[in-house]
Order: C-alpha cells, then structure tokens, then sequence
C-alpha cells in the first residue's frame, strides 16, 4: 500500500517535498459522473457542490460521504465559486449566463448579454475581496448539445469579463484567448491567472496560463505567459495560500511554484477539469475529472474565501 500511494507523485522540484502528504491516498469519492466539474467547498454546510455538465445536475458530497442532488435540471452549469457573503455564484452554459443563490434559494441573474448580444457559455468564475466578480466566457457550451445548446457565437471574441458589485456594469478585461477557462487571484489579489484550453479543438493554440497585473481592481495589464502544461492541457485552478498554482492537467494535477516552476504532479488516472481546496483546514484537495470526484490530503492551505 505505501509503494501504491507513493506513486500518485511526481516530484519535479524538491520544494514540492514540502507540499503533499507521502502517506496520502488518493480517494475516488463518486463515480457516477458524465463530465464532472466546478467544485465549491462549502466550510459551514461541511460539503462540496460541484457540476455534472452533461447530466444536468448540481451535486453535493457531504463530509460523511453521503452524495446527493443539490439542484436538477442545473441549466447545464459548469464552474461555481461562493461570494464573500457565502452565496454561491454559478457559470450556465444553458442560459448562457451568469447566477447567484440567494440564502434563501431563489436564483438571481448577474450577467447574461453585453451589449446587446448574448454571452457565448460562461465557463469559471471567481469573486475578488471587493464584491467583483470575474468570469470567462469561452464558446464550449454552444458548440454541441452535449454541454448546452447548440448556437452561433454573437460575440466577435471569447472574453473574460468583470461584473462590477454596485453598479452591475459589466466590461471586458481580456479578449485575446482562444477559448480562457479557469481563473484565479493570487493571495494579495494583485494578479489573476487566466487559463486558455483553446487546443482542445485547435492544436495550433498553446497550452498555457497566462497571468495579469492588476490595476485599480478593475483592469488587466502586462499579460504574459505563466506556465505551460505538458500533458494535456489547463482547465480550471487554485492557488494556495503561499501563492503556488494547483491546476488541472491531463494527466493529474500539477502545482507550479509562483515562479512558473513545475513543482510536482499528483497523477490521477482521469482527466482532471478542476479542482478546489476544502476541509477544516482547506488542506484537502478536491479534484473533479471526468467521470469522478476524488480527494488527496496536501500540505498546503487553500486561498480562496470565504
């Protein structure tokens, strides 16, 4: 059993020594999945909810290992995250648009056009410490009628967008991806990764995050290339609390240092969509890929709130 559970890491780098648990196995939590994405740790319901695109569910592993359905039909959602005040902000790729849940269950509308024309499919979503809430907007959710319905781009580009709190403004910050997917701030919020999967449909499109200064809270700036994914490609992300970046892979998770170094990987035998941190401690990685949710302990401290 040790030799099994030592060989779900690959240490590229003798600080990711420091990172992960030898002794931790990686635990299949749920296998009943179409195409699983969008963890969210819920601390004070001790639960994660996270997206079966495909089937149309929300889905809620409680700590006790129970799972249940947390909402059906979900408008084929995809990425979620929670806002500072613990209300869950949700990307539809049926609605083309962006939702939160109100305490008491009702389902408010955040953003579902810009100027006019619809968004194409929000993807991932991410709520910054004032309120704003950053979300991309690829075109994967229209392209078939498997993870949402089928349709024509009304948009010239694939954007990421900032929904402003007060004003319900919404402008574009980037629009210069293929196809952006996962985003998250680093710890001081003074830049925001931003994946792009566009190789997915295009070989011709590189595999990487890019990272952004950012100005006054609202604006993107010196965008560069952050990391780049050798197996597979970038999905969605997290970052721990000393600024490392656990992101999807195709072959695992792989944590870069915030330097760009390959630290290490922890391999899973599904291709991993995303991922968030969780548990009392937010030591506890939940991984969701492809069919699956599983779990690994890590010695390192999820960042995001609340």
């Amino acid at each position: 059993m040790p030799n099994a559970r030592a060989g779900i890491y690959e240490i590229h780098d003798p600080r990711f020594r420091h990172l992960i648990v030898p002794s931790s196995a990686l635990e299949e939590l749920y296998s009943d999945c179409r195409w699983a994405e969008g963890p969210v740790w819920f601390a004070d319901l001790e639960c994660v909810i996270f997206s079966d695109i495909p089937n149309q569910r929300l889905l809620r592993y409680a700590s006790g290992g129970d799972v249940s359905i947390f909402r059906a039909p979900s408008n084929f959602a995809n990425g979620n995250t929670r806002d500072r005040e613990g209300r869950l902000i949700t990307c539809e790729h049926g609605g083309r648009r962006v939702t939160r849940t109100e305490l008491d269950g009702r389902i408010t509308v955040l953003a579902e056009s810009f100027e006019g024309k619809r968004l194409n499919s929000p993807n991932d979503v991410v709520v910054r410490s004032d309120g704003s809430i950053w979300f991309t907007d690829p075109s994967y959710g229209i392209m078939s009628d498997y993870e949402g319905y089928k349709a024509k781009p009304e948009l010239a580009t694939r954007n990421v967008f900032r929904l402003d709190p007060l004003s319900g403004d919404l402008t574009i910050v980037a629009d210069d991806f293929g196809q952006p997917n996962g985003l998250a701030f680093s710890p001081c919020e003074k830049f925001l990764y931003i994946a792009d999967s566009a190789s997915s449909h295009d070989e011709a499109w590189p595999r990487h995050i890019r990272v952004f200064d950012v100005m006054d809270g609202c604006r993107l700036t010196n965008g560069r290339v952050f990391a780049t994914i050798d197996k597979g490609l970038p999905d969605g992300f997290r970052l721990d609390t000393e600024g490392n970046v656990w992101t999807s892979a195709g072959d695992g998770v792989h944590c870069f240092a915030p330097d760009g170094t390959l630290l290490g990987k922890i391999l899973v035998p599904q291709t991993i969509a995303n991922l968030t941190f969780g548990g009392p401690r937010r030591n506890r990685l939940f991984i969701t890929a492809t069919r699956s949710l599983y779990s690994v302990y890590v010695c390192a401290t999820g960042a995001q709130h609340p």
